[in-house]
């Protein structure tokens, strides 16, 4: 068997960054500049993004077989954990509060808004780009949700934070995710020979 190692093929993100645009826009070709309509949400934590996917299955079990004689796949979804430096960000605010951008636009630099009694269904295309030197990844969503979010503290120890769980789901005219590799110059013809 040939060894196939290549430490260039390792990956640390040294940059993550989130942008969003309006439900299914579409992405730009490959790993290029988001442009027009893609607006970026701030800084975030040196975490960066958490990508999960849970899968769901349910086993067929059948007489005469203690083992199941078939496993059905049900489900699968995916979703991204990212933590938010720029709390005041107002894209950032709208997605932790669930209201639309519009509610944040400030009179006399003050924003005042309700929060909604029934969750808003409120659905943005995403991007999620990371480097590591000249490699780069990008996470393209066509239409995802805030899922989830962290609890908000103000404390005086350290600025606030604001963390939110997008979840997937296929868009108009693509699958619910899709992933982007640029491998940066490194030649990978080798696992493909």
């Amino acid at each position: 068997m040939a060894d196939t190692r290549n430490a260039d093929l390792t990956y640390a993100a040294d940059d993550y960054i989130v942008y969003i645009a309006a439900a299914n826009t579409a992405p730009p070709t490959g790993m290029a500049d988001p442009g027009t309509g893609w607006t970026c949400l701030g800084w975030v934590t040196t975490d960066g993004g958490a990508f999960k996917m849970e899968e769901e299955k349910k086993d067929l079990k059948a007489a005469g077989s203690l083992e199941p004689i078939r496993t059905l796949r049900t489900g699968s979804t995916k979703t991204i954990d990212v933590t938010f430096e720029e709390a005041l960000n107002p894209y950032v605010r709208a997605l932790y509060d669930n209201v639309p951008l519009s509610d944040l636009e400030p009179v006399s630099g003050i924003a005042a808004y309700d929060f909604p009694d029934r969750p808003n269904d409120l659905k943005y295309a995403f991007l999620f780009d990371s480097t590591d030197g000249d490699k780069r990844m990008r996470h393209y969503a066509p239409n995802g949700a805030v899922d989830s979010r962290g609890d908000e503290k103000a404390g005086t120890e350290d600025a606030a934070q604001v963390q939110m769980t997008m979840k997937f789901y296929k868009g108009a005219t693509a699958p619910a995710l899709r992933r982007v590799i640029d491998y940066g110059g490194v030649d990978v013809s080798g696992f493909f020979a």
